[in-house]
């Protein structure tokens, strides 16, 4: 698995999206990169959004936010009604770089299984919506949002 170390090259289904301001978890410095999932860690901080990272496990519990729609880097420790993120939320149809999908997937759901990779696998994944079409090379994902992660066991 590999984690984003830049801005995904994502693409946003017929130009309309739904976005929010989200505040981030500053309990430790991290980056946020435009395309990565985030969500409520509820076992850590259950108000601020934190990036999804292939190192960490998604809980039953845990809440599937949104698409990070810019890159935002904050300190640990810093004030988090300072620091926030736009995020594409629900109803918005994102455009992933993927090869995982084709059109006979239509309508299945869709997980994260790091801050890179789409995957069909629910098991400890972070699940984002539905999966919309496949189009030149991207697989377009109708986000469901707020989602709590019920099939991340």
């Amino acid at each position: 698995m590999a984690d984003l170390t830049a801005n995904a090259p994502i693409r946003i289904w017929n130009g309309k999206s739904f976005s929010e301001r989200w505040n981030i978890d500053t309990s430790g410095a991290q980056t946020i990169y435009k395309g990565q999932a985030l969500y409520l860690d509820t076992s850590a901080d259950a108000i601020y959004v934190t990036a999804f990272l292939d190192a960490q496990t998604v809980s039953t519990t845990d809440i599937f936010i949104g698409i990070a729609a810019e890159s935002v880097s904050v300190a640990a420790s810093a004030v988090e009604l300072n620091a926030d993120v736009e995020v594409y939320v629900d109803r918005s149809i994102i455009g992933f770089k993927s090869a995982i999908f084709a059109d006979a997937d239509v309508g299945d759901q869709v997980y994260m299984s790091d801050s890179a990779t789409l995957s069909k696998t629910a098991s400890e994944n972070i699940e984002i919506g539905k999966l919309h079409r496949v189009h030149e090379g991207y697989v377009y994902v109708k986000l469901v949002s707020p989602f709590i992660t019920a099939n991340a066991t």
